[in-house]
């Protein structure tokens, strides 16, 4: 459903050129945004892919002048993630008829994309696309394919829902009673849930009981649920009430051939980093303008010893979500950098263009006064191979990441990668018993992340025995041809019940 930026267009893309590859005819309906040649420009990003695309780009220049970008022959996208100011508001605060109109457009262009040919519909997150399939062909097979963000609305609305009950309301008078507030008396909210009160604008969480069992209808309808790890799977039977015969956990896979490590000389990688950093600088800071944080060709020193020998790099690749924790990455490599045996320092690669949740990485960098934190923007996917290419570690402090495409992506380039032991990454991370490929660390602990990077850092024979141990058992394991055998099977599986 939504333009090109994440992780899930990354698994559309992959598998829906293995599938071909494997024999199967694919069409491909994608949101898109912007022009031919733009990353986020669905004929662009999908080349090569017969696609039909919901044009969002005239409801974001309605946006832009101050109009209602949720009407129209393509309203925009609502998102799982509730930011302030975003065009895409948290699907929890579209009420009947905003939902309604996102239904229709997707019924729209599923024809134009000749859906009712198909054997199968494979649907990426639970969104208005299975109402608008179910009502033009209900009986025909649905296969959902979670990604995790889903899940996290989903739960973050009964978390909400739950407050609610607890002081004798409902979600959509929770607002009005917390802001006046007139809660009850004698009503003890643990402090986790008055954190929750404190950290959401409730007034956008007004439908989310109503977009709750709309996607467990949802879930319902689909013949199968593909998840992305054992952790959401878990959570998807927790969330969806579904049962575990609905669940097939199927991992994301990697292009081995794209993400493969390439030797470059220290003048080729000085190269690159000054074309991200200094000649065409895309970071940006909480003005979102691309180009906000640019830094002088003498920065560049920073990435070499003093006799002129390129620097081990930490590296960080992503969206500047709040799960995501880069503050807390950029606290933990200020406590970690006074104890590096060399300065080695950090590159926050990505940060979607004027999106963050909390506290602004940058900001965080600046107030701390850290040196050698430095930001290169988004950048497109091609470019990632090389970006990754430049670096020695990977970091990524999330909690309860639904999976960790880029760690897969670091992995199969030789990299080892620091992340925490929640949600999907312990299904690939240090799970061959003697050969760990990285370092799982507690959620929200800051001290023990900066224990990490000093290891990574300061150990050389540790890091390139676990880099090794990264590149031989995720190309061996995960690349996307061989999962595309796992969808086939289960493709052909789920017509044969039908028939």
């Amino acid at each position: 459903m939504f333009y090109p930026r994440g992780g899930s267009a990354q698994v559309a893309r992959y598998l829906s050129r293995a599938l071909v590859e494997s024999g199967w005819e694919v069409a491909l309906a994608s949101g898109s945004l912007g022009s031919l040649g733009e990353q986020t420009h669905a004929a662009t990003f999908f080349e090569g892919l017969h696609v039909e695309v919901a044009d969002y780009t005239p409801a974001l220049e309605r946006f832009g002048r101050g109009e209602d970008q949720l009407v129209g022959p393509v309203p925009f996208h609502g998102s799982f993630e509730d930011r302030e100011g975003a065009p895409d508001p948290v699907f929890a605060a579209l009420g009947p008829e905003q939902a309604k109109a996102q239904v229709s457009a997707w019924e729209g262009v599923f024809e134009r994309a000749g859906f009712g040919r198909a054997d199968v519909i494979h649907l990426h997150h639970l969104t208005p696309m299975h109402e608008a399939a179910a009502r033009l062909w209900p009986e025909r097979a649905l296969v959902t394919h979670l990604h995790g963000t889903d899940l996290k609305m989903l739960d973050r609305i009964g978390r909400l829902d739950a407050v609610a009950v607890a002081l004798d309301t409902g979600l959509d008078r929770l607002a009005a009673a917390v802001e006046s507030g007139e809660v009850p008396p004698g009503c003890r909210l643990p402090e986790t849930e008055r954190e929750l009160l404190r950290r959401t604008n409730l007034s956008r969480y007004r439908y989310g009981k109503d977009w709750a069992s709309r996607l467990k209808a949802s879930a319902r309808q689909s013949r199968r649920i593909i998840c992305i790890s054992p952790h959401d799977a878990s959570e998807a039977m927790r969330l969806l009430g579904v049962h575990d015969d609905l669940i097939e956990v199927i991992p994301n896979g990697v292009d081995t051939d794209l993400f493969d490590r390439s030797a470059l000389t220290r003048d080729e990688r000085l190269k690159l980093l000054r074309h991200w950093l200094v000649d065409d600088p895309q970071g940006w800071d909480e003005s979102g303008l691309l180009g906000s944080i640019r830094y002088p060709v003498e920065a560049l020193d920073a990435f070499t010893s003093r006799g002129g020998e390129p620097l081990p790099l930490l590296m960080f690749v992503g969206r500047f979500l709040g799960f995501k924790r880069v503050p807390l990455l950029v606290r933990a490599y200020a406590r970690a950098r006074p104890r590096f045996e060399t300065p080695v320092p950090l590159l926050i690669w990505g940060g979607s263009p004027g999106e963050w949740e909390g506290d602004h990485p940058y900001t965080v960098a600046r107030e701390l006064a850290v040196d050698g934190v430095f930001f290169s923007g988004w950048r497109g996917h091609d470019e990632l191979p090389l970006g990754l290419s430049c670096a020695d570690v990977v970091v990524g402090p999330s909690v309860d990441e639904p999976f960790g495409q880029v760690f897969l992506e670091a992995m199969s380039c030789g990299l080892p990668v620091i992340t925490t032991c929640t949600g999907g990454p312990p299904s690939f991370v240090n799970i061959v018993a003697g050969k760990p490929n990285g370092w799982l660390v507690e959620p929200d602990d800051v001290d023990a992340l900066a224990d990490a990077l000093v290891e990574a850092v300061n150990d050389d024979a540790v890091r390139k025995e676990r880099a090794e141990h990264a590149r031989q058992q995720i190309r061996g394991a995960f690349s996307w041809r061989a999962l595309a055998g796992r969808f086939d099977a289960l493709y052909t599986d789920v017509l044969d019940r039908a028939s």
